[in-house]
């Protein structure tokens, strides 16, 4: 979710602005390369991380700016946010 101009954090009920990009999978779901991402606030990376990790779906944890700045032709974001994979709050 965002505003118009600032991406904000994904986690439920936050509307800080994102800082960090959580690039995860759903290996039973999901080509190996697939990329849906999460955004996070400095106060809540930790916490989605690791609600990601403990799933064997987190691959990378990079800043906006770095993956705004990425190669086009990499990974496909496909814009979800957490919980829904349509547009929702993270747990």
């Amino acid at each position: 979710m965002s505003d118009e101009n600032h991406p904000i954090c994904s986690a439920k009920g936050c509307r800080a602005a994102a800082v960090w990009v959580l690039a995860w999978n759903n290996p039973k779901l999901h080509a190996p390369e697939r990329r849906k991402t999460w955004l996070a606030c400095e106060e809540h990376r930790e916490h989605l991380s690791q609600f990601l990790g403990v799933r064997g779906f987190l691959k990378d944890v990079v800043t906006l700016a770095a993956w705004e700045s990425r190669d086009p032709a990499g990974p496909a974001d496909d814009g979800t946010t957490p919980g829904t994979g349509a547009g929702g709050d993270a747990a």
